[in-house]
């Protein structure tokens, strides 16, 4: 039924101004296409991805949207040279270093055995990953 849908994320903003200045100053990150109560996004390397206005709030607690990258160590300095904080874990299985994981038999791996990865929040309190595949 959905085999050649395209996939599409969509995350809520509470305040798109504010939003919109994080992806921009953040992340590099310009809208496409703007609309009263949303922006559209469709970086360089494929996707596409909405902010839409409202009233509600992200839990925060899983990854709701994330990024492929070939080299996480130089993605996870330029963040933080834009003062994104990383998060950092030390639970069983999963431990950061200087904000990067390894997660064994995580996608997106295709066919490799993990991904290095690190997630944040965006200024709305969506949690965001960046992994790179292993």
């Amino acid at each position: 039924m959905l085999e050649n849908a395209a996939v599409a994320t969509r995350l809520p903003a509470q305040d798109l101004a504010r939003a919109r200045a994080f992806y921009a100053e953040k992340l590099g990150l310009e809208p496409v296409e703007e609309r009263p109560g949303g922006l559209l996004y469709h970086p360089a390397g494929g996707g596409e991805f909405a902010l839409f206005e409202t009233a509600g709030a992200p839990s925060g607690t899983h990854s709701q949207m994330a990024f492929n990258v070939d080299d996480i160590d130089a993605v996870a300095a330029g963040l933080r040279a834009r003062g994104v904080v990383l998060e950092e874990y030390d639970l069983p299985g999963l431990q950061t270093v200087d904000g990067i994981a390894e997660v064994e038999g995580n996608y997106p791996s295709k066919g490799g055995r993990g991904e290095r990865a690190v997630w944040f929040r965006d200024s709305e309190g969506n949690m965001l990953g960046i992994g790179q595949p292993i």
